[in-house]
């Protein structure tokens, strides 16, 4: 899988926001927030293809947590990034 290339990241107001450039309008009700994991697991692996245990390794470097536990956060965060066709 690999994060799509489309995608850029914008801190606002503390939050860190998906922006899709190019839409003609925002459509503020679908706004993405992303919390820490998530936004780490997307600089980690923006720009290259990967696999779940890629986003595991970038877990468990970066926090004190068992590869299980980084298994299901990385789980978690891969399919609401799907869900939200931020994933080719």
């Amino acid at each position: 899988m690999k994060i799509n290339p489309n995608i850029k990241i914008r801190d606002m107001v503390g939050e860190h926001i998906v922006v899709m450039p190019g839409a003609v309008q925002t459509d503020m009700t679908r706004v993405i927030a992303l919390n820490d994991s998530a936004l780490l697991i997307f600089n980690a692996l923006q720009g290259r293809d990967f696999e779940l245990e890629d986003a595991v390794r970038v877990l468990t470097d970066e926090y004190e947590v068992s590869p299980d536990v980084a298994r299901r956060d990385a789980e978690t965060v891969l399919a609401d990034m799907r869900k939200n066709n931020l994933l080719v």
